[in-house]
């Protein structure tokens, strides 16, 4: 959707402006956070050490976040401009630097205990979506993210719409799941990021006006176009996720039986 007569801030104080953007995902960050918490304290999980697992976790999302779109967009800022790759209120967050930044920082601090790491990355995705689902919205504000053009009658293709989206599946997918079925540990997270990257890259990428590498398709009457860098990078993800998933359903619940059969107590980090 481009939408001309949204400001992008929220409000300004002297020079420093307030994105609607950072505000959404602020408020992300908190409710996952929140959730992510309420979880473990009722797993009898240690608050303070919890809290701390969870900070280090967000903090190293953003700096995976920001790293991976000046990789991708303008790493020469590392070498010429370094202030300038810092600059995160100017824009600019990549979702795969920050989940998987975010992923790797916290199996750093709970490797020694995989069924807590586990349980935790399954209790992230609901923050997962509602960060997802916030910041395109934010993307609406920042006239950014935006689809093809069609000759269907609407314009463009409401592609932050269509990305936001992705994040309340992921979100009643995760819920339905917690009610209706007994997944292993790390199932959770790792089925939602398989799905999302599915979701993204076949339906997403076709309909967001990026560049076209290597193979070129682009339809103007439809507003669907491929190959897409994102695209390239789907199959990979799609095997590691899949691949994953398979071996956290088989690794966690041998864990289970086992801690099960023994009589172990509840969990401690």
């Amino acid at each position: 959707m481009y939408i001309p007569w949204l400001d992008p801030y929220a409000f300004k104080i002297g020079p420093i402006g307030v994105h609607w953007y950072g505000i959404f995902m602020v408020l992300a960050i908190l409710g996952g956070g929140w959730y992510l918490m309420e979880r473990g304290r009722q797993l009898g999980l240690d608050a303070d050490r919890l809290s701390t697992i969870t900070l280090w976790t967000i903090l190293w999302g953003v700096v995976g976040a920001r790293l991976l779109f000046v990789l991708a967009n303008d790493p020469q800022w590392i070498w010429t401009d370094p202030v300038q790759a810092l600059k995160i209120w100017d824009g600019g967050l990549a979702y795969d630097g920050a989940v998987g930044m975010g992923i790797l920082a916290l199996w750093v601090q709970l490797r020694k205990t995989p069924l807590i790491y586990n349980r935790l990355v399954d209790w992230m995705v609901p923050g997962i979506g509602m960060g997802i689902f916030m910041v395109r919205i934010g993307n609406i504000f920042n006239h950014e993210v935006l689809g093809h053009m069609t000759t269907l009658g609407f314009g463009r293709w409401p592609e932050q719409l269509i990305g936001s989206s992705w994040g309340v599946i992921l979100i009643i997918r995760y819920f339905w799941i917690e009610r209706h079925r007994t997944p292993p540990p790390g199932y959770q997270f790792w089925s939602a990021m398989f799905y999302y990257a599915l979701l993204r890259g076949v339906i997403g990428e076709t309909t967001r006006d990026n560049p076209i590498y290597f193979v070129h398709y682009l339809n103007l009457h439809w507003g669907i176009g491929f190959v897409t860098l994102m695209q390239w990078f789907t199959i990979p993800i799609l095997v590691f996720t899949g691949w994953m998933m398979r071996r956290t359903w088989r690794v966690s619940a041998r864990e289970n039986l086992e801690s099960g059969t023994e009589g172990a107590p509840s969990p401690t980090i």
